[in-house]
């Protein structure tokens, strides 16, 4: 298994084709944001339990999502049109993390974000390079999800719901805005029920990693983010 040395000033990452079945490409190293960001723009992701050493993962299939092959069932286009919530963009990064990481009713809590991994990623976003999306009921934030930017991609990281369909209606405010802003994809990592039927995909690793590096040659949209005024979602 490759071995990443902490603190260290080389950033590299193996060949994502030396990865195990399960793509898990490299154990240890850090969460600097230099090596984070040099992560993702190779198409690796940290993910690894309290433990565990860090492990960086590149899967094969990858799961991600075009913003124009969304797909919003009958039931959340009502609940869109009804304008249960309200959805703002970068007010509540701290807390969306919290809220991913702690009990979620009936969805797995996010065991993996562990303290290292909530430093890391609000260092991110306090260099505007991750973002959160909240949705919010009479003034309670009820769902959410936060994921990093890099040139025209997302990676999408995790997302609560405390309300029905919160977090979808999160999601949907999120791809649209991305799609108005020109950008080519969400990475999604890993595979669900629950993101295949918002309009995920598998495509094979080395369409993602060709698609990504076309992505990361575009221009990104600076920190902070608000949604666009005329924004369509429903």
């Amino acid at each position: 298994m490759n071995l990443l040395r902490p603190g260290t000033n080389d950033l590299r990452f193996p060949p994502v084709e030396t990865s195990t079945p399960e793509g898990l490409v490299a154990v240890g190293g850090d969460l600097r944001p230099e090596r984070l960001l040099a992560a993702y723009r190779h198409g690796i992701f940290p993910w690894y339990g309290a433990d565990q050493p860090i492990l960086w993962w590149s899967p094969d299939p990858r799961t991600v999502l075009f913003p124009a092959k969304l797909k919003i069932a009958r039931s959340l286009r009502k609940t869109l049109r009804q304008g249960k919530f309200r959805v703002t963009l970068d007010q509540a990064f701290d807390t969306v993390m919290r809220a991913c990481a702690g009990p979620r009713g009936d969805q797995p809590s996010g065991t993996w974000i562990t303290p290292a991994m909530h430093e890391a990623y609000v260092r991110l976003h306090a260099l505007g390079h991750a973002h959160s999306v909240e949705a919010w009921d009479d003034g309670q934030l009820v769902g959410g999800l936060y994921g990093v930017a890099l040139g025209a991609a997302f990676f999408g990281e995790s997302m609560f719901s405390r309300a029905t369909d919160a977090s979808k209606v999160a999601f949907v405010h999120l791809v649209r805005q991305l799609e108005a802003w020109g950008y080519a994809l969400v990475d999604c990592q890993v595979a669900s029920a629950h993101l295949f039927s918002l309009g995920a995909e598998e495509i094979p690793r080395t369409d993602f990693l060709a698609q990504l590096a076309a992505a990361l040659a575009r221009p990104g949209r600076p920190a902070p983010w608000r949604f666009d005024s005329d924004l369509e979602v429903a």
